[in-house]
Parts: structure tokens; sequence; C-alpha cells
């Protein structure tokens, strides 16, 4: 897995459809590196001992203001001393018009300049959230992800143990397909992970016996999802009638991912189980879960039993 990744400023003006004020011939292929983004305005006063020159800068009406109330003279020093620092690119939202410096200075440093008519605060939100997905710490698993009832379900398991025959099952019980065999993990905050397909076997699925197949062809654009938040993880594996599985679902089991806990559960695979519907009262009772209700512990309750003494809790480590 890779400590840094980046995204092609020309991917960030297609995603936001920004107008490009200025870009010269050697911009093409400006990289961006940070998912942060800065307001220079205590910057164009001449503070620059925490500046990140990595970040996009974003000048709105108030830095506008401020310059429109230098003189020319000191408004080009401000501006330059900025520029000179050579940050990879400059958005003016609300569509406010360039100061000719703005482009002097853009030209002399290489600085690729855009503009939006999107408010400040609006655009920041966006552009934010944007790069946090694309910037995200990422790992790739093998393994498949649907979305079951709107809860994000990873399912694990050695090849062969049945993943995308049931997610074939689900996907025509209306349930949709997110990622088969490679599924790109990313971290895109501190509570949550996203899931999703490389994009090149995106929709294929593989079935033995059958060969590769295209969900979205087969079952339609509403069998499929680009990505999914991870809510729940399941490894398949082969029954083992010397394990002793779980009856009871008092046991906690956790899998950490990218440095996130997200509930496990493993599921025995043999003949006759039906996986699919399985599968589904799996991700209810994980959604009940996570509203605060344990059927588990409601029947330990009615029996008279101290719930906490039947309650224990493991992690399983898939970094």
């Amino acid at each position: 897995m890779s400590s840094s990744f980046s995204v092609p400023l020309s991917k960030i003006i297609k995603e936001f459809s920004l107008e490009v004020i200025y870009m010269s011939d050697v911009d093409d292929e400006v990289m961006i590196h940070s998912a942060d983004v800065n307001r220079p305005g205590l910057n164009l006063t001449g503070f620059f001992e925490y500046f990140d020159s990595s970040r996009i800068q974003i000048m709105g009406r108030m830095e506008f203001a401020y310059l429109e109330n230098l003189s020319e003279e000191d408004r080009r020093e401000h501006i330059f001393a900025m520029f000179q620092l050579k940050f990879p690119a400059v958005v003016i939202t609300r569509g406010l018009e360039v100061f000719p410096e703005i482009i002097e200075a853009a030209k002399e440093n290489h600085i690729v300049v855009l503009r939006t008519p999107e408010s400040t605060s609006s655009f920041l939100a966006g552009v934010i959230a944007f790069l946090n997905v694309e910037l995200a710490p990422r790992v790739t698993r093998h393994g498949v992800l649907i979305e079951i009832y709107g809860e994000g379900v990873l399912l694990l398991g050695d090849s062969g143990v049945g993943k995308s025959e049931t997610a074939i099952e689900l996907v025509k019980r209306g349930h949709r397909l997110v990622a088969d065999d490679a599924v790109e993990i990313r971290r895109v905050s501190n509570k949550s992970l996203v899931g999703s397909s490389p994009e090149n076997i995106r929709h294929f699925l593989e079935l033995r016996g059958i060969g590769i197949i295209n969900a979205r062809r087969l079952f339609g654009m509403g069998s499929i999802k680009i990505t999914e938040k991870i809510d729940m993880i399941v490894k398949m594996e082969l029954w083992d009638p010397e394990k002793i599985y779980d009856r009871m679902g008092m046991e906690n089991e956790y899998a950490t991912i990218l440095g996130i806990k997200v509930p496990c559960h493993t599921i025995p695979v043999k003949p006759g189980r039906n996986l699919a519907i399985i599968l589904e009262v799996a991700a209810m009772n994980n959604r009940q879960k996570k509203m605060g209700y344990n059927a588990a512990k409601e029947l330990m309750q009615n029996l008279g039993m101290p719930v906490e003494s039947t309650s224990s809790s493991k992690n399983w480590d898939l970094d």
C-alpha cells in the first residue's frame, strides 16, 4: 500500500466545471498531493510562516476586498510575494473579476488560475470532500462488495468458496453490486471506509463454469453501484465440523482495515445453506445493532441470564 497519492488538477477542473483563466503549456500535468486547501487572507498581508505550498489556494470576496483597498503598487507587491511560493493553483470564487496582477504573477511563476461561480463556502466543502476521497489512504483486498438494504457488505474468503455466486443471487433479489474479485478500500475519514472497483474490471463477475459476465448489461443499471461505505465484513469459509461457530450473536467480532474497526461475521458455507437470505438477515441485523437493539441480549434478559457474562469481543487485523 502506497503512503502517498495524487490527483491530476485536470480531474478537479472537470469535476467542478472550473473556468480556466490561465494555464501555460507546461501546466497540463499538475498533480495535487494535499487534501487540504487554503484561504490566503492572512498570507496576502505578508505572513507566510505556516504557508503550505502544496495546497490549492482559494480566493473569495474577503481576499478581493482586501486587495481592492490597496494601492496598485502594494497590491502587486503582495500578490507577487505570495505567488513566488509556487503553489499548484488558485481558484477565484463567485465569478469575481480577476486582478491583472494575479494573471501577471501566475504567468511568471507557472501557477494555474481558475474561476468558479460558486460561493466560497460551497466550493470549499465540495473540493475538500472530493480530495478526501481521491487522496485517501487505500488498500486492495480480494473479495466482493455489495449493497444489501443500504448496508455495504464486504465478502471475504478463499477462491472458490462462493462469493461471486452469492453476489449474483443477491443482485437477482434486487441488491446492488459494487465490486467483484478486487475491492479498492479507501479510508475517507477517521470513522468510515469506502469501497469501489478498479475501473478496468468494474461491473464484471467471474462465475466458474460460465465465465465472465457483465452485471450492468445483464441486470440493468439498477443492479450496480460505483462506491459504497463498508458497514460490515463477512468472512465465508467452508463448514468445519470440528469448529464451534457462534450461535447466539453475543460475541462481537471486528476486523480492522486501515486502522478502522468494522463489525465482522464468520459464516460457514455448505450445501443447502441459502447464503443470500443469510446475508440479507445479517445486513438488517447489523443495522438494528447500530440503532442500539441486540436480539441476543434481549433473549438473555428474558431468560434471566446476565448479559455481561455471556458477551465477548474479538478483533481481526486485515491490514
